[in-house]
């Protein structure tokens, strides 16, 4: 019976470091199943992604599972079996998100598995109702609209006692005027 060493090749070890610091760069983590898709598809796909400034990572999955926990991230081990690519989101994980799913609709063959959303862990339905959820400016263009909203009325208010006044002695003037013709 031959003795089996468990030595740990160099190139495993640097591939896990460089997973482990893509992910430390980013909070937030989409894994898809992306079975199927060209190459051509998955070009465009990183292209929308970029856009977002996300990376989508095709990754071993016993590597981002080992790196996973030497981060201390919650148990994603349930979404890193089969074919994975990892959307790695350093901020609006929302965006992407909504750009996954609707990139999912144009090409059937991409399946979101779940999603690692700060320290909420989110199955393929929940990740979706996320997708669905209006993104970073557009809460902060809500924020700015109810915000401004009673300015507005304010200086409308305010502004409507002059022109009011305006129009009143523009129709006394226009009455004698009428009167005097």
């Amino acid at each position: 019976m031959a003795i089996v060493a468990k030595k740990i090749q160099d190139a495993k070890t640097a591939s896990i470091k460089e997973l482990k610091e893509a992910f430390g760069e980013a909070p937030d983590f989409i894994f898809a199943d992306y079975r199927g898709l060209t190459v051509e598809q998955i070009t465009t796909l990183r292209r929308q992604l970029r856009e977002k400034a996300a990376k989508f990572t095709v990754v071993k999955n016993n590597f981002a599972r080992i790196a996973f926990e030497e981060l201390k991230s919650p148990d994603v081990s349930a979404y890193l079996t089969g074919p994975t690519a990892v959307a790695i989101s350093p901020k609006d994980a929302n965006e992407v998100a909504k750009i996954l799913f609707a990139f999912s609709k144009e090409a059937p063959v991409l399946k979101v598995k779940g999603a690692l959303i700060g320290d909420s862990v989110y199955d393929a339905a929940q990740a979706e109702a996320f997708s669905r959820l209006p993104g970073r400016l557009e809460l902060i263009s809500m924020l700015m609209s109810v915000m401004n909203g009673p300015a507005r009325n304010l200086a409308a208010a305010l502004n409507d006692v002059p022109a009011r006044l305006v129009r009143t002695i523009k129709a006394i003037a226009d009455k004698k005027a009428e009167g005097a013709a």
